[in-house]
């Protein structure tokens, strides 16, 4: 929201601050506003990652491993086992309905900001920030 008044607000300080010393330093003020209002949610959300990680529960702390989990199952179906079963039904000549299919391109962007994530937890227990 704050990127999209940033181009109005610039228009307006050419109409009504004569001065171009502050004109230039109002603007870069206000090109900088919506990074750094980027910047405090992004830290405002580590802190919360944070907290979760650092929970003994499992229903803070656990929910990205299940994620992980689903993720991993969701592959092995696709991949490996799903195949291999269609291949040995194809092969017995059995006539069963088709297996389920699941749709990867949803769950792909997931799994691989997951991966990310796993790689800074991996940092972190190196590190041996984390039990």
């Amino acid at each position: 929201m704050l990127t999209a008044l940033i181009g109005p607000v610039a228009g307006l300080l050419d109409k009504f601050i004569p001065d171009a010393d502050l004109k230039n330093k109002l603007a870069h003020e206000v090109a900088t506003m919506a990074e750094t209002h980027a910047q405090e949610l992004a830290k405002g959300q580590l802190e919360i990652n944070k907290a979760e990680a650092s929970s003994g529960s499992i229903f803070k702390g656990g929910w990205r491993p299940a994620i992980g989990w689903c993720c991993a199952l969701s592959l092995f179906w696709t991949y490996f086992l799903q195949p291999f079963i269609a291949f040995g039904i194809g092969v017995a000549g059995l006539d069963i309905p088709p297996l389920p299919q699941l749709d990867m391109s949803a769950l792909m962007p997931l799994m691989i900001g997951m991966l990310g994530l796993g790689g800074m937890r991996s940092f972190e227990k190196m590190k041996g920030l984390t039990k």
